[in-house]
């Protein structure tokens, strides 16, 4: 337990070492500290949200299942497709944030 800890810790640290290597830190300095932590929060609460409706519409589906197991097939069948449309939307919501990232504003 100890060890995932400190390896995890290691690589949160060191991961700006290997963001230098290429262009991706001086276009993130470029766009300023301002719109990095809000695109890291923007994808944190997109995250979350799409979770907690992942979360939501398994527990819906178990409960469905398990009043009319007849259904089954039919439930699951929905199930995926809403789960694949829920992480579709948190896919934009990464398009978005790195499209604020690293595109450079107009007047800029």
């Amino acid at each position: 337990m100890r060890k995932s800890i400190l390896m995890t810790l290691a690589m949160v640290l060191f991961a700006s070492a290997a963001f230098a290597s290429d262009g991706a830190a001086a276009a993130v300095a470029a766009v300023g500290p301002t719109a990095a932590w809000a695109t890291a929060i923007g994808m944190g609460i997109a995250a979350g949200l799409c979770g907690i409706g992942q979360g939501l519409g398994l527990k819906a589906a178990c409960e469905g299942t398990a009043r009319n197991p007849e259904a089954g097939g039919k439930i699951t069948v929905t199930l995926i497709l809403g789960l694949a449309f829920i992480e579709s939307l948190a896919i934009y919501a990464l398009v978005v944030n790195l499209i604020l990232l690293f595109v450079k504003p107009l007047g800029a």
